[in-house]
């Protein structure tokens, strides 16, 4: 597929998504989400990417919803709309449960839908000088009403509530503090400290293991106690066969150094 509104690229056992509207913020359209749902699909399916990075060129990570494509959608009707969220929808959960870490590169704001965008992400690695982050739909009469699906999970109800319904911009060091980001760094390291966190990920843990974390990660939600507590020894014992642990035990016992 050939992408107008973002780059792909892969290699050294990581996929690259790059969103490539400067000129407009990067900001999402139809267009836009249909091409992040097949540069991610690629990444899920192609054996040699075991890391994807979601980065962004120009000042902004991404500004929400396009211009155009909001005076556009204006004339929907109902069924119009709930086919576009959908899709919008689909994206954010692709991301979520994609059976390998996703890492997003914020170099600057990432605002609405764009924070949703961010927000599904595994880790969150931000520019301390540029990067901003903030659920700000309802000073438009809109709602993040599929980013909260996800951010209730990430950060717990209390904050969650505080974030959207306030709608306000967070710089950087308030959303680590609020437990969004992982870390911050300075700008001019940013892409260092990306590099670093991919190294670490790809040669110090199994793939294998890290997705069936997640897989876990995305289901455990809402089971009760007992329910959670079957499923997660079954997954312990679906674990125990696969060759990465197999791989693992026995180079731990002979004690070697293992590189995944």
């Amino acid at each position: 597929m050939e992408f107008t509104r973002l780059s792909y690229a892969s290699g050294e056992r990581r996929a690259t998504i790059t969103l490539a509207r400067p000129e407009k913020r990067n900001a999402l359209d139809d267009v836009m989400v249909g091409e992040l749902t097949a540069a991610f699909t690629a990444a899920a399916r192609d054996p040699s990417v075991k890391v994807i990075v979601l980065d962004a060129r120009g000042p902004a990570f991404c500004a929400g919803a396009d211009l155009e494509y909001l005076q556009r959608i204006s004339t929907f009707d109902l069924e119009a709309h709930r086919a576009d969220s959908r899709r919008l929808a689909a994206l954010y959960r692709l991301i979520y449960e994609l059976r390998k870490p996703v890492v997003a590169c914020v170099q600057g704001p990432a605002l609405a839908g764009g924070c949703g965008l961010a927000s599904v992400c595994d880790f969150i690695i931000a520019s301390r000088e540029h990067a901003a982050f903030g659920y700000t739909e309802v000073h438009i009469g809109f709602i993040p009403a599929l980013v909260m699906v996800f951010l209730v999970r990430r950060l717990g109800e209390g904050k969650a509530r505080e974030l959207v319904l306030r709608g306000g911009v967070l710089d950087a060091g308030e959303a680590l503090a609020a437990g969004l980001v992982t870390a911050v760094v300075p700008h001019e390291g940013l892409v260092a400290a990306v590099d670093a966190l991919v190294g670490a990920l790809t040669s110090e843990n199994s793939a294998a293991s890290m997705g069936l974390c997640k897989d876990m990660l995305a289901r455990l939600h809402g089971m009760n106690f007992p329910d959670a507590l079957d499923f997660a020894a079954n997954m312990n014992a679906a674990a125990r066969m696969t060759p990465d642990c197999k791989r693992g035990i026995g180079a731990f016992l002979a004690k070697e150094k293992i590189t995944w």
